[in-house]
């Protein structure tokens, strides 16, 4: 059934293919959406929205909803901070929160909210940079002038400017985009997870849906609240089915423009890899928040995001098991390569791109393990650990000239760096113990008992005693100890007996030996011949295609519209009613006291959940849904089973976004939360 559809959706006609494409600002396709809706977004217009757009520097979108800093997003991008704001005796994610006064809004401690401001083209400037120059030195010239691009841009702003040299196309065109930076979030309000995540689970990536994912934050400057001039006001109504909506937000990542070979690793390797480690963390996780309420509230956040990312994982190998999908891509490839070999020029330059990467995914495979495990960091999950490696690598690259530092500590990317280290959230040892345990183990399974380097990490000790030894002396849980640390650079380093920090120094040499492995023998092969494919591409089509999603500000346009699933049709609105009937009384289907006591007072008609044919993908949660007024009328939340092989196609037919409708959010922060001040904020009122 499964391929009988995708068949037929390879087939639909280019015109309903017109809502496909997470598109630039810059280039959105204008002709297109006035030949199917007759709207062409004035230039004034996409202003507003680019400056109403924002992005949670952590893995989320957002937006602005009033003049004086309101954000809003989802839920479960604002779950890290509920839990970070939670106690024993104050669980915020169960109960919910609503600060009545600004006075009582509270500090996010680790959310870093950015606002694109200005896009420069700095193609030449890096290609020129990197012409003639293969591996190793290709990937050191592009990190230099990446820097210097990055740098120059923030000059002495760094507190309240980052840029981004962003790679479109997989490196045909290079960009650099410019945000203004608001590192003082505060927490609005949250309702209850039981009525946020109303069907956990089970209804995760399914529809209908009955979820109020919504979370609103405040940006603050110099501790008042930032003031903003564009921002996106709310409709009352909501959308109406077959109306045109856009979604703008920050989706993170896409893979439509790989290669066969890439795809073909992403989906033998990665993904089965990926599926296996996080089936085994999520049952390890399940079976510590068993063993006592505290240890379910701190695993919580952690448990929702495996379980979220297996079910993605898993829909995405489901995809690429796809043979017509699969021929689909060889299809294309094989067309490009044709168009190629036509132009004896053209094939010259790029007609041994292809081969390049597929020699790439080979040396890819033999590495992998070791590259997870030791340099990505997936055989030490812990905070601990991550804050070691965050203060051995920073003491050793602030050394350094900023265009020789490895990426991640450039001048520019530092501010989001202090703001993750010096946090405030509370770490909770027992929970690190558990989940470092699982890493070290993973690791000597996936390296072998005899591998030296499992040997050095080990020694005589089981993965067991090793983390409860770590994480019983370590002293890294306190900011202050961190902030010391990273002030007093690497003599602070080398004196310093934390355990954490004396392992890093003793594995960091390794790990820094197989990352320059990958990035000369796999990464800059991929990078230099990508943007061979990408110029290939361009001579084909222009720029009339858009670029893979790299978690930056896009746009996507389509309608309100359900589908039909075999012989049933799914229609695009859910209600609130619609809640209350699903209400098992039983988790995840209870909704909470708080809806029950207000049950007489809400319209039961009111349109909750709806479903669009958006193109959208993970990044894109918390991004605004808006009509052609720029009124937001939805707020994004999720994909229906069908967008999960979205990753690598567009499908027209099944593939829906999932969002909660305006109108409900309304309704329900009047009449369930009593959060009156905070509508007429809103609303502009």
């Amino acid at each position: 059934m499964r391929m009988r559809v995708l068949l037929v959706a390879l087939l639909v006609p280019a015109m309903s293919m017109a809502a496909e494409g997470m598109w630039t600002l810059d280039n959105l396709p204008k002709a297109k959406m006035q030949a199917e809706y007759g709207f062409t977004p004035s230039e004034a217009w996409i202003k507003r929205a680019m400056l109403g757009s924002v992005r949670i520097a952590g893995g989320c979108s957002a937006s602005f909803v009033s003049k004086d800093g309101l954000v809003m997003t989802n839920h479960h991008c604002a779950s890290e901070c509920l839990e970070q704001l939670s106690t024993a005796k104050k669980n915020l994610i169960k109960d919910g929160f609503l600060a009545k006064r600004r006075e009582e809004e509270l500090s996010c401690p680790e959310i870093e909210l950015n606002r694109l401001e200005q896009i420069t083209d700095v193609t030449a400037q890096v290609k020129s940079a990197t012409t003639g120059l293969d591996g190793e030195a290709f990937k050191k010239a592009q990190n230099a002038i990446k820097a210097k691009l990055s740098s120059a841009c923030v000059g002495n702003d760094k507190e309240t400017v980052r840029c981004d040299v962003v790679d479109l196309y997989h490196g045909g065109q290079y960009e650099v985009y410019k945000y203004h930076r608001f590192q003082d979030t505060r927490l609005v309000w949250a309702p209850e997870k039981a009525a946020a995540f109303f069907g956990g689970d089970p209804d995760n990536f399914n529809f209908p849906r009955y979820d109020l994912d919504i979370a609103v934050l405040r940006a603050y400057e110099g501790g008042k609240p930032a003031k903003i001039e564009s921002y996106f006001p709310f409709s009352k109504n909501g959308a109406a089915a077959g109306e045109m909506v856009f979604v703008t937000g920050q989706p993170g990542s896409t893979q439509r423009q790989l290669t066969v070979a890439q795809l073909t690793t992403l989906r033998d390797v990665t993904l089965v890899n990926s599926v296996i480690s996080l089936s085994e963390l999520r049952g390890v996780l399940e079976q510590y928040s068993k063993t006592s309420p505290e240890a379910a509230r701190t695993a919580e956040h952690m448990l929702f995001g495996v379980e979220n990312g297996f079910k993605v994982r898993r829909g995405q190998l489901t995809a690429l098991l796809d043979p017509a999908l699969m021929k689909q891509k060889q299809d294309d490839e094989t067309a490009l390569r044709h168009y190629v070999a036509q132009n004896p020029a053209l094939q010259a330059k790029v007609g041994g791109a292809w081969d390049a990467i597929a020699a790439a995914q080979q040396t890819y495979r033999q590495i992998e393990a070791p590259f997870g495990m030791i340099e990505w960091g997936r055989g030490f999950n812990s905070k601990y650990a991550s804050y070691a490696r965050t203060l051995v690598r920073g003491a050793e690259e602030r050394a350094k000239p900023n265009g020789e530092r490895l990426p991640e500590y450039a001048d520019a990317k530092l501010p989001e760096v202090e703001q993750d280290l010096f946090s405030t959230a509370p770490v909770y040892p027992e929970f690190e113990k558990v989940t470092l345990g699982l890493s070290l183990t993973k690791m000597r399974e996936m390296l072998g008992t005899d591998d030296a380097f499992v040997k050095q990490v080990l020694g005589k000790q089981s993965p067991d005693q090793l983390s409860a030894a770590l994480v019983d002396h370590t002293t890294l849980g306190d900011p202050a100890v961190r902030k010391a640390l990273w002030q007093g650079g690497k003599e602070a380093i080398l004196k310093s007996n934390d355990p954490f920090i004396k392992l890093e120094l003793a594995i960091d040499p390794a790990a820094r030996a197989i990352r320059t492995r990958y990035e000369k023998e796999v990464e800059s092969v991929q990078q230099k011949n990508s943007e061979l494919i990408a110029q290939a591409r361009f001579s084909q089509q222009g720029t009339s295609a858009y670029p893979d999603a790299t978690f930056t500000l896009r746009m996507s346009y389509g309608e309100v519209k359900g589908w039909k699933e075999g012989d049933r049709q799914i229609p695009p609105f859910t209600t609130i009613g619609g809640a209350f009937a699903r209400d098992t009384g039983a988790d995840p289907f209870a909704l909470p006291a708080s809806w029950h006591a207000a049950r007489n007072k809400l319209n039961v008609e009111q349109h909750y959940d709806l479903v669009s044919t958006n193109d959208i993908i993970g990044g894109n949660s918390g991004s605004p849904m808006i009509n052609r007024n720029g009124e937001i009328v939805g707020l994004i939340f999720d994909g229906n089973i069908h967008s999960l092989g979205g990753a690598f196609w567009y499908d027209p037919v099944l593939n829906r976004a999932v969002a909660v409708d305006s109108g409900a959010i309304l309704e329900t922060l009047d009449k369930v939360y009593g959060g009156s001040e905070l509508k007429k904020e809103m609303l502009g009122q």
